[in-house]
């Protein structure tokens, strides 16, 4: 095993998971250095109630299996047939591209002839900047795409909140499909649990739906329903009020990058189809242990992405958390997955849909001479120059071109 020294930039001899890819390390200090430049008080507070609470989910869970085999963990996990972990990311880096295809879309009525190839970057470089920066690199994205397109910030932040309002629907059609296919759910190991996934399907059915109401409405008369909005907030500290009234704003200028039905559905297709990409990619994952608990349908893998969607919500930088936990705890309760298994299925499935973009990612950055830490610093600063204090309370959004970032 070879050594390493920090002027070369070699690699340091730790391998990803069993996948036996080397890390640099330089980048892994520099991605230290962004998580402890953007940990304001807040952050670290936030972070270490995030951290504790894992903690305890960890604990209870150790609880659990007090008869872990942590032999049995590593052998199941050297065993991984590493051709279908290699077709879960290539599923996972299709993904991509149909977001940056979702996002040609969003351009087309002021940028028609934006190739998507020059959004593919901004995406990989975005979602490894979310993925090592936490919250302070959520931002990347639209900011990095209003450069490259010469499009104001603010427009762009409005297109990724509507993104938003895609990706829940596109879920919620697989999901639904699931739950109400006599093939799909009713056949899980565990059917007492069908009932909660049916009613689970109803309240997404009830989200949707008033999330589809309200971007109607806010399409309609959005300037009337975001003075509204900050009518009924002012009372708030902050000055919430007028911020929440501007990004209602801000929304209904995204949405007005839907042009007509056309655009709807080529929307809509393209988002279901990304999550069914990502789903196929968890059936690799899944299927890579070769073992019979594991071999679970498409259409039973959506409780997975599911629970590792609302475990997302307990998330620390670069290391996850609640994803892996709720991925794991679903995988033994519902699908009765050993426990050793369940565990190295979790980790595996969080480097597969999460961790396996930062590779591609860093590359790109370096390629582009883009720095994440500068990036994520000027794209939170581009965010504040859009906020009502820096913009004289005008309730407009801002639509002139984005400032050029120095890189």
């Amino acid at each position: 095993m070879s050594t390493y020294d920090d002027d070369e930039g070699l690699t340091l001899p730790a391998y990803w998971f069993t996948l036996k890819v080397p890390f640099p390390l330089r980048d892994a200090r520099a991605a230290a250095r962004v998580f402890l430049l953007f940990m304001d008080k807040k952050r670290i507070l936030a972070s270490l109630v995030v951290f504790l609470i894992l903690a305890a989910l960890v604990y209870l869970q150790y609880r659990h299996w007090q008869s872990f085999d942590w032999a049995t963990f590593w052998a199941q996990t050297d065993r991984i047939k590493k051709i279908h972990v290699f077709h879960a990311v290539m599923l996972i880096y299709f993904g991509y591209v149909l977001r940056a295809v979702r996002w040609k879309i969003f351009l087309q009525p002021v940028r028609p002839k934006t190739p998507v190839m020059q959004l593919v970057s901004p995406t990989f470089v975005g979602f490894t900047g979310l993925a090592l920066l936490g919250r302070a690199g959520e931002f990347i994205r639209p900011y990095l795409i209003a450069r490259r397109t010469h499009l104001s910030f603010s427009s762009q932040l409005a297109a990724w909140t509507v993104e938003r309002i895609f990706d829940v629907g596109a879920f919620t059609v697989l999901m639904v499909l699931a739950i109400f296919l006599p093939s799909a759910l009713p056949s899980i190991p565990h059917p007492e649990y069908y009932v909660r996934f049916r009613e689970g399907g109803f309240l997404l059915i009830g989200l949707v739906l008033a999330l589809t109401l309200g971007a109607i409405v806010v399409k309609r008369s959005g300037d009337t329903v975001g003075q509204w909005v900050e009518r009924k907030f002012r009372h708030l500290p902050s000055n919430f009020g007028h911020k929440l009234g501007l990004r209602v704003q801000e929304f209904g200028q995204g949405l007005d990058t839907i042009q007509g039905l056309r655009s709807l559905f080529m929307l809509s297709a393209v988002s279901v189809g990304m999550w069914y990409a990502i789903a196929l990619a968890y059936q690799e994952t899944t299927h890579a242990y070769g073992v019979a608990s594991l071999e679970i349908p498409v259409s039973q893998l959506l409780i997975l992405m599911g629970a590792s969607m609302l475990g997302s919500m307990l998330q620390l930088p670069a290391v996850g958390g609640g994803s892996q936990m709720a991925t794991i705890a679903v995988l033994s309760s519902v699908f009765d997955v050993p426990p050793e298994i369940a565990a190295s299925c979790g980790i595996l499935l969080w480097l597969v849909t999460f961790a396996a973009v930062i590779p591609v990612g860093l590359v790109l950055s370096h390629h582009e001479r883009l720095s994440l830490t500068k990036l994520s610093k000027e794209s939170h600063q581009a965010e504040e120059k859009d906020s009502p204090e820096s913009t004289g309370g005008d309730r407009s959004p801002r639509t002139g071109p984005t400032p050029q970032v120095r890189t």
